[in-house]
């Protein structure tokens, strides 16, 4: 025992009394005050959802991209034999342009309809909100259920267009709306315009809720007809919104697959496929896993230099 301490009442006995341990439910409370600790916790299952669904496949991909691997066979390593293969494809070339064609067009028509209908929108009218909420349909409605309803309209013998334009008059014959390949291809650009005008029209339409009411008024005061007033007030107010959304959209065009497969299925005569539909077609359908690997792979590099540029563009205009 250690000798004890003079000046206290009675001698102190040199016994060392433990603190109490702080209950459990204190414990707790200060690990969740822990930002290091709550900020694992909020991450680790977006974390672990995207290594199961999208660095995994990616992962795969790129290794698949790389071997002879067929359905049943397991194949061997053959580094850049399939890239080579599928680029002397003429197929594949016919795919490639027509994923930055349908890409190209598809985005600037949803750019220029969805930002007409955001200013119509962005009025005072009745049945404000109703319209607003309804724009949202053709976005919200499945993909493969309005592709299908879109196809029933374009179908060569009971389309409902050839039947009203030759009504009315303006075609003497039927027009071959799938079974021609630019036919098919501007349908396709036409459908998808629809289906994503909406998110266009609703993100713009937030964008110009943030533009104050008194620019606009002061550049009438100055003389600005309404063209004026829009390019040199709403435009450069709007240009960053824009570009996020021009990115999603292109993003999604590129990689389409549900709409052209279910409408035109890469043909007539595989004039319209895109990468993702050739893809499809050589991996899943022929059972050429690591050719249809490589095909998919060349979307990559093409959406990364394009966000990429327009990112950087974005970030620039903020610093300026």
């Amino acid at each position: 025992m250690k000798p004890p301490i003079a000046g206290g009442a009675g001698g102190a006995t040199g016994l060392e009394v433990a603190l109490p341990h702080p209950p459990p439910a204190r414990r707790i409370t200060r690990a969740l005050e822990s930002e290091g600790l709550l900020a694992a916790m909020l991450l680790t299952p977006a974390v672990v959802l995207l290594g199961l669904f999208i660095a995994y496949p990616f992962v795969m991909g790129l290794w698949l991209s790389v071997t002879s691997v067929t359905v049943g066979n397991v194949g061997e390593f053959v580094g850049l034999r399939n890239f080579v293969k599928a680029w002397d494809d003429s197929i594949f070339q016919t795919a490639f342009q027509n994923t930055f064609y349908y890409t190209f067009w598809a985005t600037l028509f949803k750019l220029v309809v969805g930002m007409w209908v955001a200013l119509l929108l962005n009025r005072h009218f009745k049945f404000k909100r109703l319209v607003r909420a309804s724009m949202l349909l053709p976005f919200i409605i499945p993909t493969v259920l309005s592709t299908f309803a879109w196809r029933w309209m374009f179908d060569p013998t009971f389309s409902v267009l050839n039947w009203s334009l030759y009504t009315m008059g303006f075609i003497v014959t039927k027009l071959p709306f799938l079974s021609d390949g630019t036919y098919a291809m501007w349908c396709a650009i036409v459908v998808n315009t629809w289906r994503g005008m909406p998110f266009f029209a609703i993100t713009l339409l937030a964008g110009l809720q943030t533009i104050s009411p008194e620019l606009h008024e002061a550049a009438s005061l100055d003389g600005a007809n309404a063209w004026r007033r829009f390019w040199h007030v709403t435009w450069p107010l709007l240009k960053p919104v824009t570009l996020v959304v021009v990115v999603f959209s292109i993003i999604q065009t590129f990689s389409d697959f549900q709409l052209i497969y279910v409408l035109t299925g890469g043909g007539p005569a595989n004039s319209t496929h895109l990468l993702a539909t050739y893809a499809y077609q050589l991996g899943v359908g022929a059972g050429l896993l690591s050719e249809g690997a490589a095909i998919s792979l060349f979307m990559f590099p093409v959406l990364f230099a394009v966000v990429w540029i327009q990112l950087r563009y974005l970030r620039r205009m903020e610093g300026a």
